[in-house]
């Protein structure tokens, strides 16, 4: 009789979906160190609309970033094919994915409930309807398939 694991399909596939959201966001910060600023007009307008506050978006900041989620996307890639069977750096990567995500989700939550001043008109809805669900989400499939 065979055994057919019904979860490894749902948590390899959410893998897969953290690690393509990683590789997006390294590829977004290499685009802004390239000193392109779309989806905004200017820096300052693309820094609020991304932080809330002004901020530099200048390759000193955002290349270590783009380093940083490339390597987390092929960790948790590494992890992926692995289908869960491997330990070490790829599943302690996943797992400091999983709780980078719900920690940046959770402050967005704060953000959400106490707002900030001078965070820009744009901030507060995307924090709300993107930043924060996405957080939350990835950060959620990210913990599950660390177990």
């Amino acid at each position: 009789m065979a055994v057919i694991d019904i979860e490894r399909p749902r948590t390899s596939a959410g893998r897969r979906a953290v690690a393509a959201l990683l590789a997006v966001l390294a590829l977004v910060h290499l685009y802004w160190a390239a000193g392109l600023t779309w989806p905004a007009a200017d820096e300052r307008a693309l820094s609020l609309a991304v932080l809330g506050s002004v901020v530099s978006f200048g390759p000193a900041v955002v290349l270590p970033l783009a380093a940083l989620e490339g390597c987390a996307a092929f960790a948790v890639a590494l992890h992926t094919r692995g289908g869960g069977r491997r330990y070490g750096i790829p599943r302690l990567m996943t797992a400091a994915v999983a709780a980078g995500m719900l920690l940046r989700g959770a402050v967005g939550l704060v953000w959400i409930v106490v707002g900030r001043d001078g965070s820009g008109a744009a901030f507060p809805w995307l924090n709300a309807l993107v930043y924060t669900p996405l957080c939350l989400v990835f950060g959620g499939v990210a913990l599950r398939a660390v177990r």
